[in-house]
């Protein structure tokens, strides 16, 4: 899921979360908040794009997962005018019937996460 989305392959990574799926994203940023159904996920990852002019870049350290729980550690960069954004991030997902339902996206430090996209 994450290699489609990195590609823009959006139809099969959206295609891993259900409907309802609510994405949690924690801090003050303008996208903080829980972003609900599969469309506002998609928003929200589209946000991140145009924010960082198409230099967000998800780099997947390892994945962790059993039959309920998926935990995805990764390093994400990207810039911002004169900015850049070099943080690792944990993704924690609750999978049911083979879909993601729900999941939560932590930043190693949510101050300067939540300044870089705010700016």
């Amino acid at each position: 899921m994450l290699e489609a989305l990195k590609r823009g392959d959006y139809d099969y990574g959206l295609a891993q979360f259900a409907d309802d799926v609510v994405w949690h994203l924690p801090g003050r940023g303008p996208l903080a908040g829980d972003h609900e159904g599969r469309g506002a996920v998609l928003a929200a990852m589209r946000r991140f794009e145009k924010l960082s002019g198409g230099t967000l870049h998800i780099d997947l350290h390892d994945v962790l997962a059993n039959d309920e729980h998926v935990l995805v550690l990764l390093r994400a960069t990207g810039e911002r005018g004169d900015r850049r954004y070099d943080l690792l991030e944990t993704d924690v997902y609750h999978v049911r019937d083979g879909l993601i339902r729900e999941f939560w996206s932590f930043s190693e430090d949510q101050r300067l996460t939540d300044e870089f996209w705010s700016g």
